[in-house]
């Protein structure tokens, strides 16, 4: 059994802009001894699944939510083990590229969503893009935003590095004050709620570990199963896709995103948005807005 802290509640009290209704899974399996949050709005055919990276979590997804349900879809967010609202292991070693991928498979799986749409950013990208190609005649649609494949076979950007090295010298992070510097349009109140699922520093070890599981070696974990990917995105991929760019990003920005553009096949010109930096969802609506005519 993994040994795992669990946010108090009243911790995610009056998040402005998140009236979603929490639930939960406690029987992946795999992970039989974690509990997992996730939000499930709307009742369409088609299901919209928002995938976060570090240090947010499904409360990053506020803005398209709505936007995805009002156009008929149901939309799904998880929330990460060492996220949000869901358990986090004390052990940092517990938080491995697999273990993620892992997770996200069985809850596929378990909900058995269909029709997919790929909703990714940061680690919902580096994780969620080496889906598809295993889960054959789920996904029919992708939605990426400032992400990346970890093939471990080209070297990683300096922006990602200098991030890299500032979350080793900070693992306390400041999470709501990064994401107001990210996001200068937050209010301070939505900057706090991103920091809600972490009483104190003890509780942020999959926030430390995430940029340290990063593929910067071809036998690094993940690194082999991101160059199927990369291969599957490229040749076989069938379904609808759409790009957007924070051109304001200095870790997963403009240059890595037109780097990865080639490589999903038939996807058109990204929508780019200048004023818009890493947490590119902080600017969902118009995103959303963009997108879903192109993913029909």
């Amino acid at each position: 059994m993994i040994e795992a802290l669990r946010t108090p509640d009243p911790r995610f009290h009056n998040l402005p802009g998140y009236p979603f209704s929490s639930r939960y899974l406690e029987d992946l399996p795999g992970h039989e001894s974690l509990r997992l949050h996730y939000i499930d709005e709307g009742k369409g055919d088609r299901t919209f699944l928002c995938l976060h990276g570090q240090p947010t979590w499904s409360y990053l997804y506020r803005r398209m939510i709505p936007r995805f349900v009002a156009a008929g879809y149901r939309a799904v967010a998880p929330d990460l083990f060492g996220f949000g609202k869901s358990d986090k292991p004390v052990d940092e070693q517990a938080y491995t590229f697999d273990f993620h991928r892992s997770t996200l498979m069985r809850f596929i799986e378990v909900l058995d969503l269909k029709d997919i749409v790929l909703v990714c950013q940061d680690w919902g990208g580096l994780l969620g893009l080496t889906l598809p190609m295993d889960m054959p005649g789920r996904f029919t649609g992708l939605l990426a935003m400032n992400t990346t494949l970890g093939t471990g076979d080209a070297p990683l950007s300096q922006g990602f590095l200098d991030w890299r090295a500032w979350s080793n010298k900070n693992p306390d992070m400041p999470v709501a004050r990064l994401m107001q510097r990210s996001c200068p349009h937050l209010t301070s109140e939505e900057a706090a709620s991103y920091e809600a699922p972490y009483p104190d520093a003890r509780y942020k070890g999959a926030v430390r570990r995430f940029p340290n599981l990063v593929p910067e070696r071809p036998d690094a974990q993940g690194a082999e199963l991101s160059r199927r990917a990369r291969d599957y995105w490229q040749n076989d991929w069938q379904g609808r896709s759409f790009m957007a760019i924070g051109m304001t990003d200095p870790v997963l920005g403009p240059q890595v995103m037109r780097a990865l553009h080639p490589l999903i096949r038939g996807c058109p010109a990204p929508l780019e948005l200048a004023e818009a930096g890493h947490f590119v969802q902080e600017w969902g609506e118009r995103v959303a807005d963009a997108a879903l005519p192109a993913l029909r």
